[in-house]
């Protein structure tokens, strides 16, 4: 019951808000910034941890989308509290096409400016968010951490999105 209240009680960052930028290890030696992807809409993936069934089902989910999401123009990125060792040792294994970033140290600190770490089990909860080309969150949803929230939800925001929503890439395409 206390994990249910908890998760209920979270907020996650409003729809309309622009998504504070970040900056998180996607290797030992190589950091990725929010910002990086300034002018393409982002699609964050916050998950409880690599190697878990319901994680690895749902990422390898997004991961088999790639081509759906490319043609939105949309970048998926994956965040959890795992280290980038444990990242790396996945992503090889489920042979991952996108990025998963370390919120590792200070713990959870990305996972909490978006309304999205699980303070019960210090890990980030199954939070997904959709950032348009400008950075504005357009869409986002918190699942309980046992459940796989799929793409739909996704998708639909993605497809809602204008051209120059979208960015320059998809922009481009529409005229």
């Amino acid at each position: 019951m206390a994990t249910t209240n908890s998760t209920k009680t979270r907020e996650l960052l409003p729809i309309g808000t622009q998504a504070p930028d970040f900056t998180l290890n996607s290797t030992p030696d190589q950091k990725i910034s929010l910002s990086d992807f300034r002018g393409r809409p982002v699609v964050l993936v916050f998950y409880p941890a690599d190697w878990s069934p319901v994680c690895g089902d749902q990422v390898a989910l997004y991961n088999e989308m790639h081509d759906e999401f490319a043609e939105t123009n949309a970048q998926v990125i994956g965040i959890s509290v795992d280290g980038v060792w444990c990242h790396l040792a996945f992503a090889k294994d489920r042979n991952l096409h996108f990025p998963l970033l370390a919120d590792f140290e200070p713990k959870g600190e990305v996972s909490k400016k978006y309304g999205a770490y699980h303070d019960d089990v210090g890990e980030s909860s199954r939070s997904l968010f959709v950032l348009d080309a400008a950075g504005v969150v357009r869409w986002s949803l918190l699942s309980p951490d046992g459940v796989n929230p799929g793409a739909a939800g996704i998708l639909k925001v993605l497809d809602a999105l204008s051209p120059e929503q979208r960015g320059s890439a998809a922009a481009g395409r529409a005229s």
